[in-house]
């Protein structure tokens, strides 16, 4: 028979003394978790614009992600056209597809952008935003991303963040039945944390929130993560993670993890600030041909992620 430890005795002595103390009550009720949260990976379609839905949804499921997000297919970026998701039986059925293999589809990446005067185009672009909120309905993907996206010359700068706020509260007030939340991206001239924190606080709505690119936002606004996450944390839903290193003074993208950029000072911020969030990676290579392939980076991606946790 095996012999108590002197551990084994210490811990029979403090359940004996605390059961005492705190009678009728289960001890494993009274003590802390120490549990880790799991972190949430996803990958946009961005970086794999080849590939087809079905070799998406292999990939996705054996690598370890939990959702996918989409930012086109197989060239079609505007996903109320393709295949698909172009009618709501279509739909239906690629939602059904990708429940099947437990992997959500948790983002619609739409061109929108808010940031027009010019009547007929802010129409058009808030009517595009409409038609993903209402396909993101049809597949139970909770977010559709929006752009700000400029700040051009002709117009009066505080004008255009007001006409950015009301696009966001309109398209809020649209989604509010649906179950989808409509997320500013941290994108384009739009940057800055003194720029974006104005919007949202104008943009407060339940149905409104922000997507945080890390490395936009470093690159651009060069403002540090940490300093960044204290102002925008209220607003926060979803979590673009990107790396890369100057090469001969232009920004080259690498592997997460090989790269320059303070993901981990930005991940620890997010920790600590209890995100529960999708951490999705975006690897750019629609629009920079000439990076890795998917197949290189975006299986490695969670094993990656893994090391910041």
């Amino acid at each position: 028979m095996n012999q108590p430890t002197r551990r084994d005795a210490l811990k029979t002595t403090l359940l004996g003394g605390l059961s005492t103390v705190l009678p009728g009550k289960s001890i494993l009720g009274t003590l802390p978790s120490f549990t880790a949260r799991k972190p949430n990976f996803s990958f946009s379609t961005l970086g794999c614009p080849t590939w087809d839905l079905t070799t998406i949804l292999n990939v996705a499921a054996k690598s370890g992600y939990g959702a996918v997000e989409f930012r086109g297919l197989q060239g079609e970026l505007d996903l109320t056209k393709s295949p698909a998701f172009s009618t709501a039986s279509r739909a239906k059925e690629t939602r059904t597809q990708f429940a099947d293999r437990g992997v959500r589809i948790c983002n619609l990446g739409s061109s929108a952008q808010l940031h027009h005067a010019d009547a007929s185009k802010r129409l058009k672009n808030l009517d595009d935003a409409r038609r993903f909120i209402d396909l993101a309905h049809e597949l139970d993907c909770p977010f559709v991303r929006v752009f700000p996206d400029q700040l051009p010359p002709d117009q009066n700068r505080d004008d255009t963040l007001r006409l950015i706020s009301s696009g966001l509260l309109e398209l809020g007030t649209y989604a509010k039945t649906s179950g989808v939340t409509v997320l500013l991206e941290s994108h384009g001239e739009l940057t800055r944390s003194d720029l974006l924190l104005p919007i949202m606080q104008a943009a407060r709505h339940p149905n409104v929130g922000l997507i945080w690119d890390i490395v936009n936002m470093w690159v651009d606004a060069q403002e540090a993560p940490a300093f960044v996450y204290g102002k925008l944390k209220p607003f926060i839903r979803h979590v673009h993670v990107k790396d890369l290193r100057l090469v001969a003074g232009k920004h080259q993208y690498v592997q997460v993890g090989q790269g320059e950029a303070p993901l981990r000072e930005a991940i620890a911020a997010l920790k600590a600030g209890n995100y529960d969030g999708y951490y999705s990676f975006e690897w750019e290579k629609l629009w920079h041909p000439e990076i890795q392939d998917p197949e290189q980076v975006i299986p490695q991606y969670p094993a990656a992620m893994k090391t910041y946790f």
